[in-house]
């Protein structure tokens, strides 16, 4: 216990100021291409992952698996990786991990042998009982060899007396709590686990007579599959012999999806609700504008994450849209590790003011969330410092003031800025002439609600309402800040 609370404490000072990814999974069934596709879905699910990613195939006889560090466009091509992933079948994951090791056997998809056979596990998400879960486990007599809380889940369903599988799999939901979508494959199987409340996305497509199951459609796009439909909140779904079967073992819940899906995580041409998220951000962009009318001469987004707010901020406006702030894309990781004078220069690695844009002009700055603040600082005074006249900041989103429990990397509540300061302090710690905030409702009118039911929420809006769905039972601390199941690797976390 001593030595998991030492890797929180060290992972907690190096949080990210934006709220990180999830994991992505991707599934298919029934392909002769089954890895190279898996491997091209991953490519499209890249941004919610990009620590590790590894791939489990099947060929009828024997299971193949192949797991690297790193990105997946750099690790799996047919040349060096894809020959060794036989098989019709396939599974695959890429991992962002929140508080866990960094270590190869972290990486998913995981694989173990049961008294029905082998099975591989991916997973996002994270459980909010794995550390209960895995002492009473470990008590049991299981050995576990990663710090990932998808390991309890292969454990449970290892442990389980069923001889079905999907009974097996129903053993361990009943189990786990949390936010989690699962994709699993199996000797005979392709199976698809969606959590009661439908906090974690997981779709279902068709290419063929391949069934496809993925964390966002962006993932079908790339490789010709049609959307069939979502995975429902608390549904399995069993692909065999291209059919696919439906099990609902959980009491009927309405679904409560993460709100952050539709303003930062998924990829803006994936669908939600049958929109796009780029559609959603533009839409978060106009209530925002309704909210905040104010006489600037340029709208300027922080890219990527503010892109597609500000362009629906200005339209409404009718206030120019300009770039006036150029990321750059080609900053990695081992760039940035060698020297501690490197990784002082901060938020200049990634963005640069496009001076003779925003010289003399007044600004509307518009970003996703804030989340710290440190890099909202700098951003505003790297403006000034260019020779902007004024900076008005506006999120597209209300003020994150409660973490997240369920596969997000969020900080602890003493670090969340609006959990701490008022929007006035806010304002001066960033340096901007002015700040403000989405509201609730606003976020709810531009999603598509008409307003928020405070009875039955319609999402997942904890970071601002403190609302959580399902409420942490390992938790480290009296403030019930830190979950202390983070300390496994999350999900593909």
């Amino acid at each position: 216990m001593k030595k998991n609370i030492k890797i929180l404490k060290k992972k907690l000072k190096n949080y990210n100021p934006k709220l990180k990814e999830e994991c992505g999974v991707f599934g298919i069934s029934n392909s002769d291409d089954a890895a190279a596709l898996t491997a091209l879905g991953l490519h499209a699910l890249q941004h919610r992952g990009q620590e590790g990613c590894g791939i489990v195939s099947f060929d009828g006889k024997k299971y193949h698996s192949e797991k690297r560090f790193g990105l997946v466009g750099d690790n799996f091509n047919k040349e060096k990786v894809l020959k060794n992933l036989l098989g019709k079948h396939a599974i695959g994951h890429n991992r962002y991990s929140t508080t866990g090791e960094n270590t190869l056997r972290n990486i998913q998809p995981f694989f173990a042998d049961t008294n029905a056979g082998g099975i591989g596990v991916a997973h996002n998400g994270n459980l909010t009982n794995s550390v209960t879960l895995r002492n009473k486990l470990v008590e049991d007599g299981a050995i576990f060899y990663t710090t990932s809380d998808t390991e309890t889940i292969v454990q449970l369903i290892a442990k389980s007396k069923r001889s079905k599988t999907v009974d097996k799999v129903i053993d361990a939901i009943f189990q786990i709590q949390g936010g989690y979508a699962l994709v699993m494959l199996t000797q005979s199987t392709l199976i698809g686990v969606r959590d009661p409340h439908g906090i974690r996305p997981l779709i279902i497509g068709k290419i063929k007579d391949s069934y496809v199951l993925a964390s966002e459609t962006c993932a079908l796009d790339i490789i010709g599959a049609k959307y069939i439909r979502d995975v429902e909140n608390g549904e399995i779904v069993l692909i065999e012999n291209n059919e696919l079967k439906s099990f609902k073992p959980f009491p009927a819940r309405k679904v409560r999806p993460c709100v952050f899906e539709y303003i930062y995580f998924a990829r803006p041409d994936s669908l939600l609700d049958g929109k796009s998220a780029y559609e959603h951000r533009k839409n978060l962009g106009v209530e925002l504008a309704k909210e905040n009318k104010i006489d600037a001469d340029i709208v300027v987004p922080v890219p990527d994450s503010g892109n597609a707010a500000a362009l629906g901020f200005a339209q409404h406006l009718g206030i120019n849209f300009e770039l006036g702030l150029i990321r750059n894309h080609y900053v990695g990781r081992t760039f940035i590790e060698p020297s501690q004078k490197i990784r002082s220069l901060g938020v200049k690695l990634k963005l640069n003011a496009n001076k003779s844009t925003i010289k003399d002009k007044r600004i509307i700055l518009i970003d996703d969330s804030l989340v710290r603040g440190t890099t909202s600082h700098k951003i505003v005074k790297m403006l000034y410092d260019a020779g902007a006249k004024e900076v008005y900041v506006k999120i597209a989103c209300p003020e994150i003031r409660y973490p997240d429990f369920y596969g997000v990397d969020t900080p602890t509540k003493k670090e969340l800025l609006a959990a701490n300061k008022t929007n006035e302090e806010i304002c001066e710690y960033i340096g901007a002439k002015s700040l403000d905030f989405l509201s609730l409702e606003g976020l709810y009118r531009a999603i598509g609600f008409e307003k928020r039911n405070d009875t039955y929420p319609q999402l997942t809006d904890h970071y601002f309402t403190g609302d959580y769905p399902v409420k942490p039972i390992d938790i480290l601390g009296d403030d019930k800040v830190t979950q202390l199941s983070l300390l496994s690797t999350a999900s593909g976390n």
